[in-house]
């Protein structure tokens, strides 16, 4: 029953995270937390499975159906989201260690998590002035910073991935998007190689993936092909609407945790 809702969660989760460029785990963290089944520790799990599924069929689909990559950018920012996806797994597993209640945890994501929403939703409506920034070295430092996020909040990338990649470079929103997915894809990558070489999956129940994977696929061809279809002007309203829904889960979340 729970891998039901697991898949009901992920399929839309992927479709408007692709759409918007957030990825799927902004909405599938906080609903597995409120759904309360399992650990903060395999929530993060999942989440990451879902989300680096749904990045790696999204690239794919948008490559395939023309979009044009710069790939210097790419590079750039998928080699500091590699170190800092690496480095917000390390950090995430010592506030496992440190703090004596998994609450402590979930509550410090949810914070971090909230304070992301709130810049995101600031700059989309007040359309702050872009730094217009360009050597290679800021993307780098952009994909360090979105890369240990992703990672610590256990949410792929969210809404912060596009916001400051929109802030930084003055980039349209729809090409942000592209590459807040491709962000995604390496942060989570290394997330999950991190996981393999320390701690392993052993505490994790992985009959769940037989319906998180097939979810996440389903969801980056849906968000993929949504995404082609739907306008600058759509997608911003979908990322401000996906912003807004998530910042009153998480506070929710936190209240059922005092």
């Amino acid at each position: 029953m729970i891998g039901l809702l697991y898949f009901v969660v992920i399929v839309l989760a992927n479709s408007l995270g692709a759409v918007s460029g957030m990825g799927g785990g902004v909405l599938i963290k906080p609903i597995f937390d409120f759904i309360g089944a399992d650990s903060v520790a395999s929530v993060s799990f999942y989440s990451t499975v879902a989300v680096f599924t749904m990045s790696l069929v999204s690239t794919y689909r948008q490559i395939k159906s023309g979009v044009v990559l710069d790939w210097r950018i790419v590079g750039s920012v998928a080699s500091g989201a590699i170190i800092g996806g690496l480095t917000g797994n390390r950090t995430f597993e010592w506030c496992l260690q440190f703090f004596e209640e998994t609450e402590q945890v979930k509550l410090l994501q949810i914070g971090l998590t909230v304070g992301t929403l709130l810049f995101a939703y600031l700059y989309s409506k007040n359309n702050w002035k872009s730094f217009a920034l360009s050597g290679i070295q800021w993307y780098v430092v952009s994909g360090l910073v979105l890369g240990f996020l992703a990672s610590l909040l256990g949410i792929g990338g969210g809404p912060i991935n596009v916001s400051l990649l929109m802030l930084l470079f003055n980039m349209p929103i729809k090409e942000a998007t592209i590459y807040s997915i491709t962000t995604i894809f390496f942060s989570q990558l290394s997330k999950l190689a991190m996981i393999a070489t320390t701690t392993g999956f052993d505490r994790y129940d992985l009959t769940m993936l037989y319906f998180i994977i097939p979810a996440a696929i389903i969801g980056g061809f849906a968000g993929a092909k949504l995404s082609r279809l739907l306008s600058a002007e759509k997608v911003n309203g979908v990322f401000q609407t996906i912003i807004l829904l998530v910042l009153f889960m998480n506070l929710y979340n936190a209240w059922k945790l005092f």
